[in-house]
């Protein structure tokens, strides 16, 4: 839709859980470059163009069943999903849509530059030989197959499974890591909020007010203190929500991954989505 209205925007202000959909509408010409007495010296990713900022993230994680398996027996990393072990056990929310998306753009960009080329694909071999389902009901969809028994491990977000738990599920989650055991820089995937300013839209200062607002210390704490406990960019912030920390982080550049996620998807479709494939998906 903002695509859509790009000669008439209607909205001002475009905030997306996300971000990588948000760089290609950058890309697109959608938004314009903003800054404030807020964004200076920005502690978390933002476009080179000062077009969109990211703060308070969300991260990808594997979530499983408390009462049937124990922590010693759970992947740590995302490689060991491929593993026959976890035939018929695991399942993940459908990749032409949300952080699921993102999740296999960064995987394709990752490995296919960093460990080695065509890693991505046999992952994906692999996990269709482990018959994994792709639910069309998103990551809290998979949170639900795996707190009812339908599966064992799930590819979900942290904020589908801190919402599970409040509502009595057994699960819990842990975070794998994109390397190998004892690596740095090849841990979980964050996937911030972002916003971004509309070119041309109705009620230019109006959204610079909701730019700085959304920017703002307050706004970070309000998102790690609600149900999703997202992630402070602000350093000092982070520090008071240390439940919720995440040890070590996926140093990848999310650009890249927004170039490489279409290719991703749609070879991910391809893989273990045949019957889309057949009927006119990705």
């Amino acid at each position: 839709r903002l695509k859509d209205e790009q000669s008439n925007p209607q909205a001002d202000v475009f905030w997306s859980s996300e971000v990588f959909m948000t760089i290609q509408l950058a890309e697109e010409g959608v938004f314009e470059p903003y800054s404030s007495t807020v964004t200076i010296d920005w502690p978390g990713p933002k476009d080179a163009e000062n077009r969109w900022y990211g703060f308070a993230s969300r991260a990808r994680a594997i979530v499983y069943p408390t009462d049937r398996i124990k922590p010693e027996e759970l992947p740590r990393t995302w490689m060991e999903l491929s593993q026959e072990k976890w035939k018929d056990r695991i399942a993940m929310a459908d990749p032409r849509f949300g952080t699921t998306r993102g999740h296999m753009g960064a995987m394709k960009a990752y490995w296919d530059r960093s460990v080695a080329p065509g890693f991505y694909t046999a992952y994906l071999q692999g996990l269709a030989a482990n018959n994994m389902p792709v639910l069309p009901s998103g990551n809290a969809g998979v949170v639900r197959a795996v707190a009812s028994g339908e599966v064992d491990l799930g590819m979900t977000d942290t904020d589908d499974v801190w919402a599970a738990q409040r509502n009595g599920a057994k699960v819990d989650l842990v975070y794998p890591a994109h390397g190998l055991p004892g690596e740095t820089g090849t841990g979980t995937l964050l996937i911030p909020n972002t916003a971004g300013l509309v070119r041309g839209g109705p009620n230019p200062e109006h959204a610079k007010a909701l730019m700085d607002f959304l920017l703002s210390e307050e706004t970070e704490r309000i998102l790690a203190e609600s149900d999703s406990h997202n992630v402070p960019v602000r350093p000092d912030l982070a520090k008071r929500y240390l439940a919720y920390a995440i040890a070590d982080t996926l140093r990848i550049d999310y650009d890249l991954v927004a170039d490489t996620m279409d290719e991703a998807v749609a070879e991910a479709v391809r893989t273990l989505m045949a019957d889309a494939t057949r009927t006119g998906g990705e």
